[in-house]
């Protein structure tokens, strides 16, 4: 059933081309949204790109009549406008504060009085759509670049049980591999994907290679000093330091070691890049703007960036002091050939045969994902790591972040490989605190 849909403002910071994803329905603008973009049109982040995208739109849209009856969005569409009243009578005195929230909740309502279809709220922000429900108005998150299910999303292996032991054996001889076809499995997995081959007595450790239509068997190996300590950090390391996956993902809980293999498997393949680049976003706790902490910009960052600082130690520290290799990573970071950095700070770099490790990676948007991606020239590798169920960003979620997108929409290509670390390797301490707490 066609719709009247009101858009909040973090719904266009979220995704500036939105108007254009809502098939049919028609789209109402309220005149605080305009007002409240004012306030993100300056800066460098990607909050003002989008602010800056969507201000261009409405203007190439804009005419007398976006502001009464609305402009056709195109063939197949609804109808854009602009709508100036932004208050209600009926719900003055319910919310005491005059926030633009409260005056994109007020034109919600009183539309919901005169449309003659379903008017529908669209907001990135649960608490602005639990008010709008508190009054009697429906309303949404955007779902347009939501995940169906995170229960169903790819993990990158499965357990293969009743293998026969002659192919188990044919996989420990050399040269270690056999035809998909003699695998003995029934469909075509993903490429890149992970399996344990196994039975009642023995098993393998295996990938399936697309390129050539094989089934590998892994052997257990270390990267960097880094010795993986079960089947799931040994498949995630055969795709960090696979020459053949340009873009890789790594999820897990806390503990489970994704950014300490990327890292290990970026300072095994140092040599095949010129610079290994490790960044993550910037999202305070309780979304406190940065410039609140004390100090200059260096001291505002370090607190966040500590956590790859550590991971390098742990490297580092595989080796004794006087060791040329532990005195070689002193010297790469000097060099800055090893550089961490809040991610931000990309913006505008050519990323040329770099190894690009972007952490906390749930905490963005598809968008910044696409950017991060797009921006990927001859040579570049590029890891995302995170943990898609410990969001900080106030408008993602598990489904809606910018990780999850990219598992869902890119498992199939071969330029992709993807891996779900599952197993807490930290601390049993660790371990059982991510599983109760």
């Amino acid at each position: 059933m066609k719709k009247t849909l009101v858009l909040d403002t973090n719904v266009i910071l979220h995704d500036s081309d939105c108007i254009y994803h809502f098939e049919d329905n028609d789209i109402v603008l309220p005149i605080a949204v305009l007002e409240e973009l004012d306030h993100f049109k300056k800066g460098n982040d990607v909050l003002n790109y989008h602010a800056r995208a969507f201000v261009r739109i409405i203007d190439d849209l804009s005419s007398e009549k976006m502001f009464e009856d609305g402009v056709k969005l195109g063939s197949k569409r609804g109808i854009f406008r602009v709508e100036l009243n932004s208050t209600s009578e009926d719900l003055f005195g319910v919310f005491t504060e005059d926030i633009t929230d409260h005056r994109i909740l007020y034109t919600a309502y009183e539309l919901a009085k005169t449309e003659k279809q379903r008017v529908v709220l669209v907001s990135k922000d649960m608490n602005l759509r639990l008010k709008a429900k508190a009054v009697g108005l429906e309303a949404q998150d955007y779902f347009t670049d939501k995940v169906a299910s995170v229960e169903e999303l790819y993990t990158g292996k499965s357990i293969e049980e009743g293998t026969s032991s002659e192919l188990i054996d044919r996989l420990y001889k050399a040269p270690f591999e056999v035809p998909f076809d003699d695998a003995g499995i029934k469909e075509t997995p993903y490429p890149w994907h992970h399996f344990i081959m196994k039975n009642d007595q023995k098993s393998a450790l295996t990938v399936y290679n697309p390129n050539q239509d094989l089934l590998q068997r892994l052997d257990k190996r270390a990267a960097h000093g880094i010795i993986p300590r079960n089947a799931e950090q040994l498949f995630a390391l055969d795709l960090l330091t696979n020459d053949e996956i340009p873009l890789v993902s790594v999820t897990g809980k806390a503990g489970t070691g994704k950014t300490l293999l990327a890292l290990a498997a970026a300072m095994e393949k140092r040599r095949s890049y010129r610079q290994i680049f490790i960044a993550r976003p910037i999202v305070p706790l309780s979304n406190k703007d940065i410039g609140y902490l004390p100090g200059d910009i260096k001291s505002k960052i370090d607190p966040y960036l500590q956590p790859l600082w550590d991971n390098l130690k742990v490297i580092q520290n595989q080796y004794l002091n006087n060791n040329s290799e532990f005195e070689k990573i002193n010297r790469l970071v000097e060099e800055e050939k090893i550089v961490i950095a809040p991610l931000t700070y990309i913006r505008g770099r050519s990323l040329q045969k770099i190894f690009f490790i972007v952490d906390e990676a749930q905490n963005l948007t598809p968008h910044e994902i696409k950017t991060i991606i797009t921006r990927a020239g001859e040579g570049t590798k590029v890891v995302f790591t995170g943990d898609i169920f410990q969001i900080d960003h106030p408008f993602l979620d598990s489904q809606s972040n910018g990780l999850s997108y990219l598992i869902d929409r890119f498992k199939g290509q071969r330029l992709y490989a993807h891996m779900n670390l599952e197993k807490g390797e930290r601390s049993p301490l660790a371990e059982l605190a991510s599983n109760l707490l």
